[in-house]
């Protein structure tokens, strides 16, 4: 029991100082002291330019034997595809409202690793972790673009509006893929950027996740909790609980031991990303429904993960 307690207080570190950061976007938001417009600006701020930056500069600083082995890289599409077909096959036996079992899917599978989960792997891990967790983001991003268009497209409005253009487009102007690419040339041929240039780059990249939080709890909309909805349950009991469970499993079965495995955990008990919602709104699937399943992957994520951290790190397999 003891050794539980102790390996529990360890993976609050992990996810408490991410939840208080949510916790103080909400309360900014509430005292009015941030408002809708720097919640947009600050997220846009992120998205386009400090969060490529932090990738950017943790890959260019990078040794190529920190950026973990391709096989896992390989395993995390895989096994995020794998689990996409799974929710599939389950949200076509079970919701039978078009506008809402695509909604379901995505909020299932999309996991938000570029910010919470990156969040978790840096308070785990440090800067290695970020390195690893870098690439797995790329990797899964394009993923994610792919399969959301798929889930999404099932309902009537979304197929009248569906272009596969935009899902190449979105993918090829992705800033973070578009730093994360540009940087691994640097990584491999062992260039160094002039130091005022990395400098003033770490101003950029230290600010990232104070403020993407700050932005994602300001954003929270916590009179979605209040909807009662059967759907909104299930996409967050698969999110929180059945995606990193069998994707950890798999890994575990795979052979992944130690970091690569507590990456593959976090990224995966991530809650449902952002950009769910947009995504449901622009293909005329039901928004409400998404932004329901944000805040209840979002808050109920901290227990989830810092649970499955706990067992993890107890059996001593991370």
């Amino acid at each position: 029991m003891g050794e539980f307690l102790t390996q529990l207080s360890f993976s609050f570190t992990v996810t408490g100082p991410i939840f208080i950061m949510l916790a103080l976007g909400i309360a900014l938001k509430r005292w009015g002291i941030i408002n809708d417009a720097f919640t947009q600006a600050g997220s846009k701020l992120v998205f386009t330019v400090t969060l490529p930056t932090l990738l950017f500069l943790n890959l260019v600083n990078a040794d190529v034997d920190q950026l973990g082995s391709g096989e896992l890289f390989v395993f995390a599409a895989f096994a995020n595809i794998a689990v996409f077909l799974l929710f599939e096959v389950i949200a076509g036996r079970m919701i039978k409202e078009p506008s809402e079992r695509g909604v379901v899917v995505q909020g299932a599978f999309r996991a938000n690793t570029g910010i919470i989960g990156l969040a978790y792997v840096a308070n785990a891990y440090g800067e290695p972790g970020i390195v690893v967790g870098a690439l797995y983001v790329a990797v899964i991003t394009v993923l994610y673009n792919i399969m959301a268009v798929i889930t999404l497209s099932r309902s009537s409005a979304a197929n009248a509006s569906l272009d596969h253009r935009f899902v190449l487009k979105s993918i090829i102007t992705n800033p973070l893929i578009i730093s994360i690419c540009s940087a691994l040339p640097f990584t491999f041929l062992d260039l160094r950027l002039p130091d005022v240039v990395m400098q003033s780059g770490r101003y950029f990249a230290d600010m990232t996740l104070p403020l993407a939080l700050l932005c994602t709890g300001a954003s929270l909309d916590l009179r979605q909790l209040k909807q009662e909805s059967g759907n909104a349950n299930l996409s967050t009991s698969a999110r929180l609980i059945i995606a990193p469970l069998l994707i950890t499993f798999a890994g575990y079965s795979y052979g992944f031991r130690g970091t690569e495995l507590g990456i593959i955990f976090l990224m995966s008990a991530a809650p449902t990303a952002a950009a769910s919602y947009v995504m449901a709104r622009a293909m005329g699937a039901n928004a409400s429904l998404a932004a329901n399943i944000i805040a209840m992957t979002t808050l109920g994520s901290m227990f989830t993960c810092s649970l499955g951290l706990t067992l993890l790190k107890t059996a001593g397999i991370i």
